[in-house]
């Protein structure tokens, strides 16, 4: 297998982005997004998290096989020290440590720009998300029952949380 490079997301990286994560719309309930996003959506999704916020794409071939991004944790500004992390890879090229490399950049950049800590949102039965981010030192703080419905299921979702 070739070398994975990481490097942060591109304008022009809205459409390969947008293909993977409405896969997961879709046919999944690791998000909780029910209508697929546009390209124009994306683009707009992809130019808020630029500054402080971050969009990572991991390359693989000159293909982009998964991102990640940094997002705002909620809205209200005594939060603005904590951000919630967002990871996705292309079916084909998961347990390949394309996840794990992406998550860990995002670590990386959330401790550069100064954040305190990063939060990561997990539908509650996503066993590889859990078990990815407990290996970068992501613990358990609690879980939200039934917070979300989806292909009329009711889904729980797991808070981890890494200090920085």
């Amino acid at each position: 297998m070739s070398v994975v490079n990481l490097r942060l997301a591109r304008p022009d990286d809205a459409e390969a982005i947008r293909r993977i994560y409405n896969v997961e719309v879709e046919g999944s309930t690791v998000t909780f997004d029910l209508v697929p996003r546009s390209l124009a959506e994306q683009e707009a999704w992809l130019e808020a998290r630029s500054g402080a916020m971050a969009a990572v794409v991991a390359e693989l071939d000159g293909e982009i096989v998964g991102f990640g991004a940094l997002s705002p944790y909620r809205t209200r500004p005594a939060y603005s020290s904590t951000v919630e992390d967002s990871v996705y890879v292309r079916s084909d090229h998961r347990g390949t440590g394309v996840g794990r490399a992406l998550l860990a950049e995002l670590v990386d950049c959330a401790e550069t720009r100064g954040f305190h800590s990063i939060m990561a949102r997990i539908v509650g039965d996503h066993t590889a998300s859990i078990a990815l981010h407990s290996s970068l030192g992501f613990e358990e703080v609690g879980v939200e029952r039934e917070v979300g419905r989806k292909f009329g299921k009711w889904l729980d979702v797991m808070l981890m949380q890494k200090m920085l």
